[in-house]
C-alpha cells in the first residue's frame, strides 16, 4: 500500500471507529410530519427531494447517526451501521459502511438512506431502487458541520430542533474559546503511532486553530491534509503539546509515548502535557465536537 493510500486508509478509518463514554442524547418526540416533499442538496453533491418525513431512515455515518439522535430523530432511525457506536441505543446492525452492500441496505426497507462515501459506486445502486440517498462527506469546517446537522434537520422534519442543536454548540464554543487565554503553543495531533497527523486545513486541525496553536505538520508541505511524519520529525518540532487522537484504537498513551526513542525528551512528555482524547469524539464532526473544544481548552489553560 503506498503512502498516499495508507494515509486515506487511517483517516476513513479514524472516522468511522471510536468507542465513546459520554451520556447519551436524549432522542426526544417526533415532530408533525409538515413541509413535506422537501429538497435538500448537501455539500458539493446534488439536490434530492424527500417525499414524505422519512421513518425507516438507515446510516451508514457514525457521524450522521450522532446528528441524527442529537436533533430527536433517533425515533426514526430503524438501522444503523456496525461502527455507530453512539449513542448506545442507536439501532446498530450488520451493515458494513467500509464494504457496503446494496442488497442488504434494500432488504432494510427505508425511506432514506445516508452514507459517508460513495463507495463501490453505492449511490447509483441506491438511486436505481429509488431510494432517497444523502451523501455527506466528512465534514470540512466547524461551518460544514453545522450546515449539515441543519440539512439533516429539514431532511427529517427536525429543522427547529437542529437549529437549536447549532446555536447552542456555537454558543458553547464561543464561551469556551474566549475563556481560554491564547498562548504561543505548538502541537502535534496523532491519527496513528505510525506518524499520520492533521494540519490546519483539516476540520480538526481548525478546532485547534480557535486557540490560535501552531501545528508542526503544517511545515510538511505538498504532503496533502493528512500527512505522515517520521519520528524525526517529530522530535525535530518539539511540540508543547501533543494530542493521541488512537487511544482506543491503538492503547496509545502518555506512558507509550514516553517510551519511543527519542520522544522523552520533548517539552510535551517532561511538562505532562501529553492529552488523550476520546477516539470517536476526535474524528466525528458532530455535536460531540463541543467536547472536542473543551478538552483541547483544557489542555492550552495547563500547558506553559
Amino acid at each position: 500500500m503506498n503512502r498516499t493510500m495508507s494515509a486515506l486508509f487511517v483517516v476513513a478509518a479514524l472516522a468511522l471507529t471510536g468507542c465513546a463514554t459520554h451520556s447519551e442524547p436524549a432522542t426526544g418526540t417526533n415532530t408533525p410530519a409538515a413541509g413535506f416533499p422537501v429538497t435538500v442538496t448537501p455539500t458539493g453533491g446534488k439536490a434530492v427531494t424527500i417525499a414524505t418525513r422519512p421513518t425507516h431512515i438507515v446510516s451508514l455515518s457514525p457521524a450522521s447517526t450522532e446528528d441524527l439522535f442529537a436533533i430527536g430523530a433517533g425515533q426514526q432511525v430503524t438501522a444503523v451501521d456496525k461502527l455507530s457506536d453512539f449513542p448506545a441505543t442507536a439501532p446498530k446492525s450488520d451493515l458494513d459502511a467500509y464494504k457496503p452492500n446494496v442488497e442488504a441496505i434494500a432488504a432494510r426497507k427505508p425511506d432514506l438512506v445516508i452514507v459517508y462515501s460513495d463507495t463501490n459506486n453505492l449511490v447509483a445502486g441506491l438511486e436505481q431502487l429509488k431510494l432517497p440517498v444523502l451523501l455527506l462527506k466528512a465534514a470540512t469546517s466547524l461551518d460544514d458541520a453545522y450546515g449539515q446537522l441543519a440539512l439533516l434537520g429539514k431532511a427529517t422534519g427536525h429543522s427547529a430542533e437542529a437549529d437549536k442543536l447549532v446555536g447552542d454548540m456555537k454558543s458553547q464554543i464561543a464561551d469556551v474559546v474566549a475563556k481560554t487565554a491564547k498562548k504561543p503553543l505548538s502541537y502535534f495531533h496523532e491519527l496513528s503511532a505510525d506518524g499520520y497527523t492533521v494540519t490546519s486545513k483539516t476540520f480538526v486541525g481548525q478546532v485547534y486553530g480557535l486557540f490560535g496553536l501552531r501545528n508542526v505538520a503544517d511545515a510538511a508541505g505538498g504532503a496533502g491534509d493528512y500527512p505522515q511524519l517520521s519520528a524525526e520529525q517529530v522530535v525535530a518540532a518539539d511540540p508543547n503539546l501533543i494530542f493521541l487522537a488512537d487511544t482506543t484504537c491503538c492503547q496509545q498513551s502518555a506512558a507509550t509515548v514516553a517510551a519511543r526513542p527519542g520522544w522523552g525528551t520533548l517539552k510535551a512528555v517532561r511538562n505532562g502535557n501529553v492529552v488523550t482524547l476520546d477516539d470517536s469524539v476526535a474524528s466525528r464532526w458532530g455535536p460531540r465536537v463541543v467536547d472536542l473544544v473543551k478538552a483541547v481548552a483544557a489542555a492550552v489553560q495547563k500547558a506553559s
